[in-house]
């Protein structure tokens, strides 16, 4: 089975979450998006240029953010702030296509914002790598957080202080 596309890779992910508000920062417009607001018109969509998000989309929350053939383009501070700033404020669902050697990133860079490597795309020389962050798949609940575990576990749900 041939290996997918980051275009596939990111129509899979529209595809998965569907959002009704979508956030693209980005240089250019790429056909997954431009396939997936055909499908899908009632889907409000901002774009942004690299670097720090304008006033207007600021202070907005969105279904799902993507952010392509960016972190090429910025000074990595500027880029981090940018990153964290959209995880934190903007949207729960966060996905980064970036050229690594390009951009002159690491994967722990990504894993400090707690982002994960989702998938890899090798073209001639050039590697893409896609990282996704979704707060629903963050953290696992640990297993020791529930009634059982408590001092008094015949009390739980009782009484409230």
């Amino acid at each position: 089975m041939p290996e997918r596309t980051p275009q596939q890779a990111l129509a899979a992910l529209l595809d998965r979450y569907a959002p009704q508000t979508l956030l693209v920062v980005s240089t250019q417009r790429f056909p997954a998006l431009d396939a997936f607001t055909q499908a899908h018109p009632e889907c409000d969509v901002a774009h942004s240029a690299p670097g720090p998000l304008p006033a207007t989309l600021a202070g907005r929350r969105f279904d799902l953010a993507l952010v392509l053939d960016c972190l090429e383009h910025l000074p990595k501070r500027d880029a981090l702030q940018l990153l964290g700033g959209i995880r934190n404020l903007n949207s729960g669902r966060l996905a980064v296509l970036v050229d690594l050697q390009a951009a002159g990133w690491a994967n722990t860079d990504f894993y400090a914002l707690a982002l994960q490597a989702a998938e890899r795309f090798t073209r001639d020389s050039q590697e893409l790598a896609l990282y996704t962050y979704d707060v629903k798949d963050y953290k696992q609940v640990p297993d020791w957080l529930n009634a059982k575990f408590w001092a008094n576990p015949e009390n739980f749900g009782k009484y409230w202080w």
